[in-house]
């Protein structure tokens, strides 16, 4: 059995990351953003995910978060088009500053079941580990989690919900396992169990 091989494509698109967002944090905490970056391109390689979608888990927030269209064209330049489509495909927005969050996040769900395989890939695995930390989170501080964010705890309980079925309604063949989707939606039940709590 052949495993993947990362190359100079997956190195280029890690100093790139590095370059990015080393600076960065996750919300609300003192964990260096590239830890996320590194557990969802785990994920995407445990779910059989290849270089470029693994390349493109390490940069699925740069042109969110870290300049919008222009980071988007030097991806392309430096990376090439499949990993600069997969790139863009999971990201909410190419504009700076961000149009408003839930509109964003609808224009989100209703492109993410026509997306190309690779990117529904890299998507779950992205909000797998958000979820995760998420819950980790709202077992450690409470109720207080949900001010991370912009959606608050409703709107981020909705979000991910919606994300759950939009991944288990189908979409382009070749998609995210469903033991990924299987988890995902296990992860979203005890986050919203947890709110209930709250």
């Amino acid at each position: 059995m052949t495993g993947v091989m990362l190359g100079e494509r997956f190195d280029r698109a890690m100093a790139l990351a590095m370059e990015l967002h080393r600076r960065h944090w996750r919300k609300g905490t003192t964990i260096p953003y590239l830890a996320h970056l590194l557990g969802v391109a785990s994920l995407v390689l445990e779910h059989g995910g290849g270089e470029d979608e693994a390349a493109a888990a390490l940069l699925h927030d740069a042109v969110e978060d870290q300049g919008g269209a222009p980071t988007l064209a030097r991806i392309r330049a430096e990376l090439g088009d499949a990993i600069a489509d997969i790139v863009r495909a999971v990201s909410d927005t190419d504009v700076v500053p961000k149009p408003p969050w839930r509109e964003r996040k609808e224009r989100y769900l209703a492109h993410l079941p026509q997306a190309a395989a690779p990117a529904r890939l890299v998507s779950a695995a992205d909000k797998l580990h958000n979820a995760r930390a998420i819950v980790a989170d709202l077992r450690v501080h409470g109720e207080g989690v949900w001010d991370r964010f912009a959606g608050g705890r409703e709107g981020t309980l909705w979000y991910y919900r919606s994300l759950v079925e939009a991944f288990q309604s189908g979409g382009s063949p070749g998609g995210p396992p469903a033991e990924l989707v299987a988890e995902l939606a296990r992860t979203v039940g005890e986050m919203e169990r947890l709110a209930r709590e709250d």
